[in-house]
């Protein structure tokens, strides 16, 4: 089964190295460029898609453009980040495979959603990255959300297993 990762705003901070945003997660679940590096290496070399949701795109934005110092040079990496996406260059996938997610229907649904969400304390970007999540889910992934964020992590659509098949005689 091939491999999604859903890169949240937090890891995209650190692996960009956004001032004040170099590391991320929990004491237990630390989060840092070698470790962020090291496993995105790692999945590359396994063939995983990357995706960044929309969400993560606005916020990390927001982000790098708040942050204390290297604004322009934070953002040009970004830059770069977000053409290997619309251009669908391996390892990012495409806009284009989750758009439909933000067609006029699906908007209305989330808008109708998100008081019951945000009562839950989950906010409307990890809304958006639970909905990506879900989509490559059923679409047959194996999804991994990739983030610091405890909350977001627990969200990730679980593996449905494998159901054995009887061979024909």
């Amino acid at each position: 089964m091939k491999k999604v990762l859903i890169i949240d705003t937090s890891i995209l901070c650190v692996l960009l190295e956004v001032s004040g945003k170099e590391t991320c997660g929990t004491q237990q679940n630390s989060w840092n460029k070698e470790k962020v590096d090291e496993i995105l290496n790692k999945e590359e070399a396994e063939k995983t898609t990357f995706v960044l949701p929309l969400a993560a795109i606005i916020e990390t934005g927001n982000h790098i453009s708040q942050a204390s110092s290297k604004r322009y040079e934070t953002a040009q990496e970004f830059a770069k980040l977000i053409k290997l996406t619309v251009d669908n260059t391996t390892p990012w996938a495409a806009f284009t495979e989750q758009s439909h997610l933000w067609d006029a229907e699906k908007l209305k649904e989330l808008a109708d959603e998100f008081p019951e969400l945000a009562k839950q304390k989950l906010s409307l970007g990890d809304a958006t990255i639970t909905r990506v999540a879900d989509y490559y889910s059923r679409s047959g992934y194996r999804v991994e959300i990739l983030t610091g964020d405890e909350g977001l992590k627990a969200y990730e659509p679980s593996q449905l297993p494998l159901i054995p098949r009887r061979r024909k005689k």
